[in-house]
């Protein structure tokens, strides 16, 4: 049986992948990345799919693909947010690490032709300095809220009034009082895709993201394993585009076969170690102006 690494290179630049970023460095489309779990669980986020997720309601215990759901949401809505307030919690404890801060350089030094998409609700990208503007956060933020009577689509941040929870706490009524739209005192949710919901371009801006891949120049696929439908979309429009996908992650993906096939590279290793060498040589590859 053949390893499931083996037409992975090792964590290194050679020159074959210096040579697809100076192609890519030196074109006019869009050099996009795309972030998953991995880069964040560098910074200590735990991948909530995993045991970390799990949520106990009485003796019941459920999977975060439970939890996360308007389902359960509009069964007890309570329970759903004691769940975030807890994840927002872990989330805001991290700090961005060297793989975050290396794509606020690439956004620094290409500005309007590098675009963002993550995956990621823990915000660490917009901490660490990636603007808004080119910030794709196509599932959302945890830190901020939204009507759950839709109302509007406006954001509003989570109440400072709400302070870090633990795994234990309760979420008192006052506390629950503090979780209702300013503009028609109905019940906020988190603002997360769940996964009984789907994309859109108001609220996550899936429709950007699909076209910043129809423009892409390069793809950098970094600590993510396809689980979900709009990143598979976006890697399969750069493919299809013959344009080269780099994937960077410590196992195997769909997104590194794809880069084999497509004539990009797989790369093993972490965001934090790979990022700052492939955002170098990127911008040693920019054109002078």
């Amino acid at each position: 049986m053949r390893p499931r690494d083996c037409y992975a290179r090792p964590a290194v630049i050679d020159d074959d992948v210096r040579a697809t970023l100076e192609s890519a460095a030196r074109g006019e489309g869009t050099l996009l990345a795309l972030t998953g779990a991995g880069i964040s669980a560098e910074s200590g986020i735990p991948t909530f799919r995993g045991k970390e997720g799990y949520w106990t309601v009485g003796s019941r215990e459920y999977h975060p693909q439970q939890m996360a759901t308007h389902a359960a949401f509009t069964r007890m809505p309570r329970e759903v947010w004691r769940w975030y307030l807890y994840r927002r919690t872990v989330c805001n404890a991290a700090q961005p690490n060297a793989g975050h801060r290396a794509l606020v350089e690439a956004d620094h030094t290409f500005t309007d032709r590098f675009v963002l998409v993550t995956q990621n609700v823990d915000g660490l990208h917009l901490r660490a300095g990636s603007p808004p503007a080119r910030t794709l956060q196509i599932h959302g933020n945890i830190d901020f809220m939204r009507c759950a009577d839709e109302c509007s689509i406006t954001l509003y941040p989570v109440p400072p009034e709400i302070g870090p929870k633990t795994r234990d706490d309760d979420l008192s009524d006052d506390e629950l009082a503090l979780l209702r739209c300013p503009s028609c005192g109905k019940p906020t949710r988190p603002h997360v895709l769940w996964f009984d919901e789907s994309y859109d371009e108001e609220l996550f801006r899936a429709a950007s993201a699909l076209h910043a891949a129809a423009d892409a120049e390069l793809l950098l696929v970094v600590g993510t394993a396809g689980a979900t439908n709009l990143p598979l979309q976006i890697a399969a429009v750069v493919a299809r585009a013959g344009r080269p996908i780099i994937d960077v992650n410590v196992e195997d993906n769909p997104f590194a076969q794809a880069a084999r096939e497509y004539g990009g590279h797989a790369l093993r290793g972490s965001a934090a170690q790979l990022l700052p060498k492939l955002v170098a040589a990127l911008a040693a590859a920019r054109p002078a102006c």
